[in-house]
């Protein structure tokens, strides 16, 4: 099957700190993902950048054939940027350019991911924006789940209707490398890189689609790995949960 239209190749790029328990299941989806039917023959590079890894990271990344690229910033949006370095200079001189697909290491992607996004490129997307889902809550985090769920879903329109959402995800983004280098690519921050980068595409009139389909799975964990993400929002969601239990009692 021939590559799909608009772009030239895809850039996989996960940033890691430690995660040899969690990334052999995200690097396994993102193979699946970039062997679905509708990638066809287009070149599909992932990146994990190893941030101040102590672990056997680096090892189970190259035993999943991803580059490599070890770095000691303990941040994130330097770790994502420095990923996208290292896959563009790989990948040269494309022509139609490269499709910059980010997700996370304690996540794992839709087999239909990969293929949603390289479809809304070949439609002129500059950028898409997805949501994320939590998987597997244990037991004792179902009044949190709740909580959680509550509060992500407040915008959705009734069924049928297309969710312009408000949210942004490392985990779930993806980027035209011409939007990208003219938004100035991924911020030297050590939170909301995502958000901030979006922020960048809007203010250079990037055509950004924000949807819901081919949503990202992420862990419940609230003890991540970088600081201010997801992880932090649901421990943020759960001592607002003790605190107004304790109010209460």
């Amino acid at each position: 099957m021939t590559a799909p239209r608009g772009i030239g190749a895809i850039a996989v790029v996960i940033p890691a700190r430690d995660e040899e328990v969690l990334l052999p299941a995200a690097l396994d989806s993102v193979g699946a993902a970039a062997g679905h039917a509708a990638i066809g023959s287009l070149r599909v590079l992932t990146v994990v950048v190893a941030d101040c890894c102590t672990d056997a990271t680096a090892a189970v990344s190259r035993a999943a054939g991803a580059l490599v690229v070890p770095v000691r910033y303990r941040n994130v949006g330097r770790a994502r940027a420095a990923g996208v370095r290292a896959a563009l200079s790989t990948l040269g001189d494309t022509p139609g350019g490269v499709w910059i697909a980010s997700t996370d290491a304690d996540s794992t992607v839709r087999p239909d991911w990969l293929a949603h996004q390289a479809a809304r490129a070949a439609e002129g997307w500059d950028a898409v924006v997805g949501t994320v889902t939590v998987d597997h809550w244990p037991p004792h985090m179902t009044d949190l789940a709740a909580r959680h769920h509550r509060a992500y879903e407040m915008s959705r329109p009734p069924a049928g209707r297309p969710w312009q959402h408000p949210h942004v995800h490392g985990a779930n983004l993806g980027v035209s490398s011409r939007a990208y280098a003219a938004a100035g690519g991924f911020p030297a921050a050590p939170l909301h890189e995502d958000r901030l980068l979006v922020d960048a595409l809007t203010s250079t009139g990037a055509r950004i689609l924000r949807t819901a389909d081919s949503p990202v799975t992420t862990s419940a964990r609230t003890t991540p790995r970088a600081r201010g993400g997801f992880g932090d929002h649901l421990s943020d969601l759960n001592r607002t949960r003790l605190t107004t239990s304790g109010n209460e009692a």
